[in-house]
């Protein structure tokens, strides 16, 4: 299993990093964990191409996670000339609508959408590349997570829980794939919850927000709804996890000797491996790179 890591940035626009979005391949089969802004650039940069991926899990439907789902999926119909499988989507119940709003008839890119199925040059190039008239929209097949949710093929198992992220306003949820070569945890966005605590529970490698440094977010009285260094430390130690890699940083994470005096302070609670985030930065499970402090 290689991990790619395709934004590790938060809402606040930065020139290093894009936002959430990571790659996940097992064999010849990519898997997407969120794809919000410029994930899908460094989806490219990483040598991808849209027609080549057919499954995209959504962690939950803030912005600076799912603000490119309509590039990918436009890509993906347009260069696919009706020769590759609609995309398969799972996601917060909303992501049927919001889908329908992007992609049907009157919806919000109506206009591109239609001149591409029905003006003459447009058809013609769509049946240059392969395609068959009568052309028809792009129709993703999107299915609902729920808490506790299992969705398996042959090859691996993904189990869904509901995390602690904005609760009564945003349905989030974490993820826990499992496959022959070892067992990744994605927190998506979280406070420290009972849900999180499950999916991580002895991974291989934990991928974990690290919002801010603990303690600058809110009062200690007050229940986070979002995680830090020390907060995301303590959950690996907790649950044996082997690899913790920090992402989804804000710009208070990037001023020099910032993610030095972070690591070290991790490193008091956690002794596995500490990775912190970087755009494009790939994991490979079972590599002798796993193990060292990056």
């Amino acid at each position: 299993m290689k991990i790619t890591l395709l934004g590790t940035g938060s809402p606040t626009p930065t020139l290093n990093r894009a936002n959430s979005g990571y790659l996940i391949e097992i064999g010849d089969e990519m898997i997407v964990f969120d794809h919000g802004a410029g994930a899908h650039q460094r989806f490219l940069e990483a040598g991808k191409h849209a027609v080549d991926l057919n499954t995209i899990f959504f962690s939950h439907l803030h912005t600076d996670h799912c603000l490119d789902y309509a590039r990918l999926v436009h890509s993906r119909w347009d260069q696919g000339a009706g020769m590759i499988p609609d995309l398969d989507v799972y996601g917060p119940a909303h992501t049927k609508r919001m889908t329908d709003l992007l992609f049907d008839e009157g919806g919000i890119f109506d206009p591109d959408i239609s001149g591409r199925m029905n003006a003459p040059g447009s058809r013609r190039v769509f049946v240059n590349r392969g395609g068959q008239l009568p052309r028809r929209r792009p129709q993703p097949n999107v299915t609902a997570l729920f808490d506790g949710q299992v969705i398996e093929t042959d090859h691996w198992k993904i189990t869904v829980r509901e995390v602690y992220h904005q609760p009564g306003y945003i349905e989030a949820y974490g993820f826990r794939l499992e496959t022959d070569e070892g067992v990744l945890a994605y927190s998506g966005d979280t406070g420290p919850c009972a849900g999180i605590d499950a999916l991580a529970k002895d991974a291989d490698v934990l991928i974990h927000m690290c919002y801010f440094i603990s303690g600058t977010f809110l009062p200690a009285s007050q229940e986070l709804t979002a995680s830090g260094h020390l907060e995301i430390a303590n959950l690996a130690a907790r649950q044996n996890v082997k690899t913790l890699v920090a992402t989804h940083f804000t710009p208070q994470m990037e001023p020099p000797g910032i993610r030095e005096k972070c690591i070290a302070e991790m490193s008091q609670v956690f002794s596995g491996t500490i990775i912190w985030g970087e755009d494009l930065m790939e994991i490979t499970l079972g590599e002798a790179a796993i193990g060292q402090v990056v």
